[in-house]
């Protein structure tokens, strides 16, 4: 029983790790004194871009360190900079930091990978110095060895370590002033990928082209219908009101930014510039693979391209309208068409002299029957959401518990 006793171990971790996916903000959280780093980390939106890793490192500072970072008075956009410098692309356990091959690494980090970095300063240099220290600094840094690991955090082997180190990593490059991106032309960007029927649109309605800018600055995703699905919709878009023409519009945009990265890591559902009180507004991301799918009650739209992804703004094509049920309360996606009986399910044929029946008494013609509520189509889709989260943890999770059952009590393996 006692040999038994580490394969328990390895297949509950298993389990665990197959039902909880990392959320970093869930894991500074939980401790105080690296509230402030956590904060900007939402705020800089480098939080979902985390979560979206699955090999990484977050080098986190206490409230002190980022009161230091913070007292320069420098722009949310070079506070990401420095951040991203310390999120490593790779896997750091301490006991991985103890035991570096040849006493020195070089990791890549999040602030390289923006491609903005110049040179090497992307990169972090790792020492394991004498007396058990282990320090961290900037590759283009001179070799100054300023900030040294203080502990572990959290470590999920081999997906995420977080660990605490002294000082923010000293880097005239990420530091360096960072103004905010100009102002783009939304529409122009849309006009020149594919999308120039809904940038027409958009740009014949002000009110609505004016709430999509005034979101720009603090952060803006839009979902740009391309041209022949758009073109498509334009009668069904005519017959709106004025109201509700510029809420159809603003169903496709989302007050946040978030990159490919982040959707395809937080399904559920989305806020949109239309979303008003008790006019919901609201869609569902969904994800298939390398597939990311938006789902309302009436429709499902899938991206197609990336058009831009540069915080504050991401605009990606979807090959079909977004239609709100707030707007076609009615109406919903047509059912795929029944299979022909075949012959020999099809009904016997009536017998001579026999009564036809009525009409009254034959049955009623389905596109005669009222439509499903909005609150009957959501119960369903929930119901079909749940039953396939069943499903999925029937299947890991079931497969875990057989082969721990198998090893501790000798039974046979039955997958």
């Amino acid at each position: 029983m006692q040999l038994l006793r580490p394969l328990l171990a390895a297949a509950l971790l298993l389990l665990a790790t197959l039902s909880d996916a990392h959320n970093i903000t869930s894991i500074l959280a939980k401790h105080p004194e690296l509230s402030t780093f956590n904060h900007y980390l939402t705020l800089t939106h480098l939080a979902p871009e985390i979560n979206g890793k699955t090999t990484i490192t977050v080098c986190a500072v206490d409230n002190a360190a980022m009161s230091d970072l913070l007292s320069k008075h420098p722009s949310i956009y070079t506070v990401k900079n420095v951040l991203s410098l310390h999120v490593l692309l790779d896997y750091f356990g301490a006991k991985k930091l103890h035991q570096i091959t040849n006493g020195t690494a070089l990791a890549a980090t999040m602030y390289q990978a923006t491609g903005t970095a110049p040179g090497s300063a992307g990169f972090v240099n790792i020492t394991d110095l004498h007396g058990g220290k282990v320090a961290f600094a900037p590759e283009n840094n001179d070799g100054t060895l300023s900030s040294t690991f203080v502990k572990s955090v959290e470590e999920i082997p081999y997906n995420i370590s977080v660990i605490q180190i002294s000082k923010v990593l000293p880097s005239a490059a990420a530091e360096a002033p960072a103004p905010a991106p100009t102002q783009q032309n939304l529409t122009n960007i849309m006009s020149k990928h594919g999308c120039k029927v809904f940038a027409d649109t958009l740009s014949a309605q002000p009110d609505a082209l004016n709430t999509f800018n005034d979101n720009l600055d603090g952060g803006l995703t839009v979902f740009c219908p391309l041209d022949d699905a758009f073109k498509a919709f334009l009668p069904k878009f005519k017959n709106l009101t004025k109201s509700g023409k510029a809420a159809l519009l603003e169903f496709h945009a989302v007050p946040v930014y978030q990159s490919k990265a982040t959707l395809k890591s937080n399904n559920g559902l989305q806020n949109t510039l239309a979303t008003d009180g008790a006019n919901k507004f609201d869609f569902t991301v969904q994800n298939d693979g390398e597939d990311v799918t938006l789902k309302t009650k009436l429709t499902t739209a899938k991206i197609t391209d990336t058009l831009i992804d540069e915080q504050p703004l991401a605009i990606f094509a979807i090959n079909k309208v977004l239609q709100p049920k707030e707007l076609f309360k009615g109406e919903a996606e047509a059912p795929a068409p029944a299979p022909e009986p075949s012959a020999a399910d099809a009904p016997a044929p009536a017998k001579k002299g026999k009564k036809k029946k009525k009409a009254a008494d034959a049955p009623a013609d389905d596109s005669d029957a009222p439509a499903d509520s909005p609150d009957d189509a959501a119960d369903v889709t929930a119901d079909d959401s749940n039953d396939a989260v069943r499903r999925n943890g029937g299947r890991y999770g079931g497969g875990v518990v057989a082969l721990v059952l198998s090893l501790v009590f000798g039974l046979p393996l039955m997958l």
